[in-house]
């Protein structure tokens, strides 16, 4: 069952980025920026939690659920080492995601055949 709820959270995610894609003139980049803020604003307000606690990596994989764990670690930093944790806070919690995805790529180039779109 927590597969499933995973499918079908993570899906309506995307499905809900698919359709901003199709139907207004906002570019990819900014849809997917605004999903990160969108998940930092409904952690800061408590909303995000529960829905990884029912969907878990269903929640957490897409761009909202990085915005959540950039609040969660901003928020963790601050009450361990004051207004310092708001610059420090969100570069730690992610930096296993975010290295992770700078090796892989790297990887990628390197395995595949990279060449200029014209």
């Amino acid at each position: 069952m927590d597969y499933l709820k995973a499918f079908v959270v993570g899906g309506l995610i995307c499905v809900v980025g698919q359709i901003l894609i199709d139907k207004t003139k906002l570019t990819p980049a900014r849809i997917l920026t605004s999903f990160v803020v969108i998940g930092v604003l409904l952690g800061a307000v408590g909303l995000y939690k529960p829905l990884v606690d029912f969907a878990g990596s269903g929640a957490t994989v897409p761009l909202s659920g990085f915005g959540y764990n950039l609040y969660k670690g901003v928020k963790e930093a601050i009450s361990e080492d004051g207004w310092l944790g708001i610059f420090t806070g969100g570069a730690t919690a992610s930096a296993g995601g975010i290295a992770g995805a700078i090796f892989f790529g790297f990887l990628a180039g390197l395995l595949g055949k990279p060449q200029e779109k014209s």
